[in-house]
């Protein structure tokens, strides 16, 4: 018999669009030659700071080392900006949100 008082509340989880400049650490993946790589995730979180402190642990657990994060909002957010949100992106939006996941969108290495 389930409990009346124990309904589960409604999420208030949201997806986060982040950029993460990674530097070298060995066994990180990248390009020989990379000297470190830009990636665009898409973190859920119950606010901003939330999305950023999961995806820094994750890829420090996936043997990376995250130098920098940017926000870029969430998907009303950036809607409200202007940008153009494709049916791809919204798709893996919609994972991280579904399974409270950080989803590696895009790698793009750097080299000198």
């Amino acid at each position: 018999m389930s409990d009346p008082k124990k309904q589960k509340k409604p999420s208030r989880q949201q997806v986060y669009t982040l950029l993460v400049q990674i530097g070298r650490k060995e066994g990180d993946g990248l390009p020989e030659k990379a000297t470190g790589a830009a990636l665009m995730c898409f973190a859920s979180g119950v606010d901003e700071a939330e999305a950023v402190r999961e995806t820094v642990a994750i890829l420090k657990q996936a043997d990376t080392a995250p130098l920098d994060v940017t926000g870029y909002g969430t998907l009303a957010e950036r809607e409200a900006d202007g940008q153009e949100i494709d049916t791809e992106e919204r798709a893996l939006m919609e994972r991280a949100l579904a399974e409270n996941a950080v989803i590696v969108a895009q790698m793009t290495p750097f080299f000198d």
